[in-house]
């Protein structure tokens, strides 16, 4: 259902809450690692969402990828969109480009249902929520993490 940007971009923004809650400041190797993604594609997808805003960076000593705490926190569908764009909340589930109430494709009316669903899924739940939501018993449930 997500393109491998917004997987990526979901677990990058998920161990750097992780790492954040604990004072820490993970860098890029280490998210890279821990999240089991292609390095050079996890800095893409890292810069990319500091320069929207959604993260902040820091170079040298003590520095890495954190969240700024004055910020209020980050929705799925805020960063979904900015990954892969609105189609996902509102296009068509057979790919088409004219797709309505009144020229309906094959999956017009159950699909509709599923985006719905989707929609509100992904508006209600956000980052830090998810972080917390990965702790269970005190061990972090996350592939590679830790």
């Amino acid at each position: 259902m997500f393109n491998k940007e917004t997987e990526y971009a979901i677990r990058g923004l998920v161990y750097i809450q992780l790492q954040n809650s604990e004072g820490k400041r993970p860098g890029m190797a280490e998210i890279a690692e821990q999240i089991n993604a292609p390095h050079f594609y996890t800095a893409k997808i890292l810069q990319r969402l500091v320069r929207q805003g959604f993260i902040e960076s820091q170079k040298g000593k003590g520095g890495g990828f954190y969240f700024d705490p004055q910020k209020p926190d980050l929705s799925l569908k805020q960063l979904i969109s900015a990954t892969q764009g609105e189609d996902l909340f509102s296009g068509c589930g057979f790919g088409l480009k004219q797709c309505d109430e009144n020229n309906p494709c094959p999956l017009h009316d159950k699909y509709a249902l599923i985006r719905d669903a989707l929609n509100k899924l992904v508006t209600e739940e956000n980052i830090q929520t998810l972080a917390q939501k990965s702790i269970r018993g005190g061990e972090m449930f996350l592939p590679r993490l830790r």
